[in-house]
């Protein structure tokens, strides 16, 4: 019996070592977003790292006061946006990387696109240490219409 709970052990920390660092943060930056999916603040914040930034009309600074400031994104049955990744860049030394997507509201419009910064706090542990959300310009429909 002993060798058998060895075994899976080995095989499901294998899983985790398995999964490339880019696959890592983009499952990470996946269950971020279905934390406000599932409209579970507690889950949103344990993607924040305690000295997290988050950019928008106001700095917010600290897992504690992003927390505070995205409370009411939280209130009610339906999300006021969603988002998920479409591109996740990881550093050479696999400590840091860079996701970005777009921000679609409840009807499924693109609205805003969004970048974060990951932090590894620990093997396979990734949390959000700065954030920050563009307002779609359509800048690029104009562009390519010339």
């Amino acid at each position: 019996m002993k060798k058998i709970v060895l075994l899976c052990c080995v095989l499901c920390s294998w899983g985790l070592w398995a999964q490339t660092a880019q696959e890592q943060v983009f499952a990470a930056e996946r269950a971020f977003a279905k934390s406000m999916a599932d409209r579970n603040i507690d889950a949103f914040a344990q993607y924040l790292a305690d000295d997290t930034v988050f950019f928008g009309q106001q700095m917010l600074r600290g897992k504690t006061e992003v927390v505070a400031g995205w409370a009411d994104f939280f209130k009610g049955e339906q999300a006021p946006f969603s988002w998920q990744p479409a591109q996740v860049e990881v550093s050479a030394d696999g400590l840091l990387a860079h996701s970005s997507g777009p921000v679609k509201s409840p009807d499924g419009k693109v609205v805003a696109t969004f970048n974060s910064v990951w932090r590894q706090t620990a093997p396979g542990v990734w949390k959000v240490q700065f954030d920050k959300g563009c307002e779609r310009c359509g800048c690029n429909a104009a562009t390519q219409a010339n």
